[in-house]
């Protein structure tokens, strides 16, 4: 009985060798896969990407969160927002396009054909407020950006601002890089640089436009189309995140892609909230309200030691100024609005939380609007 236990005992230990070497051959194999695939590794050094790469880069792009089931019906359910004098809703949910869903062969047996798109929009628009248009999710792995759009919208400010204007807010851009958290479009376009493909491109300028895609058509479609009677717009904020996968993941990526050699190297990830400014568009005032107001739930981000933020010149703490963001291809260059920005939380900073980063983009836009009721958008 003894020697029959201990070939039981020694049968168990070999098996449960056996299962560990397996998995941790499993586990060094998924290692290697991902740091073959990562994107600085696809295609050949110093040449730009075809077709096949293009291909191989979407179609290593792992799914990570859900889309379709876990924030359209979110977004839906907006539309069940109602004035608390009243009872009457205050939003309508639009549907103003739809986007192939790109998935990879491994995901399309239960994969839904597209991914709806979805704008929550003022029920009555009225000439006498002022236009006020919030995007989130353009680059769709910056969470806070959908996240806080939603938190706006469903969370009483909103409600609270449409006493003053009108609001058309689309939380969620890009449903793709949503879902597999990526900069870039199943097409492996930045869809923060495709508002304006006709746009000049500078050489060795850090930001330039790239080729139209299906995101920022249909959004400008919208606008043109269902969103025609708005003549003048008055705010556009566009939300979005500096995280340290741009430089870890996304740089890399974009010389591979462009089939660049000699790349600058790391840049420096500032840490803190900071605001992006439009030289055609100065109002410093309205910057100065809206960094004021995000400091009471975060913090700034400095310059760093040349005065600069991400390399970019900084008209006051907290702001940096880029050329026009329309000739750039920027979401926050779409509209004719004379208050826009491009706001940048910090996700990965030890000092803030994913909570934080959601509040820091509310309390932007609760800085944003204040100060424009305070000077009647003047």
């Amino acid at each position: 009985r003894f020697v029959a236990g201990m070939r039981d005992m020694l049968v168990s230990s070999s098996r449960f060798t056996l299962a560990v070497a397996i998995a941790m051959t499993t586990i060094s194999s998924l290692a290697h896969a991902s740091e073959a695939y990562h994107p600085s590794r696809i295609g050949t050094p110093g040449k730009p990407w075809g077709f096949d790469e293009y291909k191989l880069w979407s179609d290593t792009r792992a799914k990570q969160r859900c889309y379709n089931t876990d924030l359209a019906p979110r977004i839906q359910s907006l539309g069940d927002v109602k004035c608390s004098r009243t009872n009457e809703k205050l939003f309508e949910v639009v549907r103003y396009g739809e986007l192939a869903h790109h998935d990879s062969k491994a995901d399309q047996s239960n994969a839904p054909s597209s991914f709806p798109l979805f704008a929550v929009r003022s029920v009555k628009w009225s000439p006498e407020k002022m236009n006020v248009f919030i995007t989130g999710g353009v680059h769709g792995y910056e969470t806070s950006g959908v996240e806080g759009a939603m938190s706006f919208l469903s969370g009483g400010k909103a409600a609270h601002y449409s006493r003053h204007f009108n609001i058309l807010v689309i939380p969620c851009v890009s449903p793709w890089g949503y879902e597999r958290i990526q900069r870039w479009t199943a097409k492996g376009v930045d869809p923060n640089r495709s508002f304006n493909p006709d746009g000049e491109i500078v050489e060795g300028r850090s930001f330039n436009p790239e080729a139209a895609t299906e995101e920022s058509a249909a959004l400008i479609r919208f606008l043109r189309e269902d969103m025609a009677h708005v003549e003048n717009w008055t705010c556009h904020l566009d939300l979005h995140e500096t995280t340290d996968t741009d430089e870890t993941e996304f740089r890399p990526a974009k010389a591979a892609r462009d089939g660049i050699v000699d790349d600058d190297g790391k840049g420096e990830i500032p840490d803190g909230f900071y605001l992006v400014q439009d030289e055609t568009s100065p109002t410093p005032e309205w910057f100065t309200a809206m960094i004021e107001s995000v400091r009471k739930v975060t913090h700034i981000a400095p310059a760093d030691e040349n005065g600069k933020i991400i390399g970019e010149s900084v008209s006051q703490e907290g702001v940096i100024v880029i050329p026009c963001k329309k000739s750039l291809g920027l979401c926050a260059g779409v509209t004719n609005a004379p208050y826009r920005t491009t706001t940048e939380v910090y996700p990965d900073s030890p000092s803030a939380t994913p909570e934080q980063c959601n509040r820091a983009q509310v309390a932007c836009i609760e800085g944003a609007l204040d100060h424009l009721v305070a000077v009647g958008g003047v």
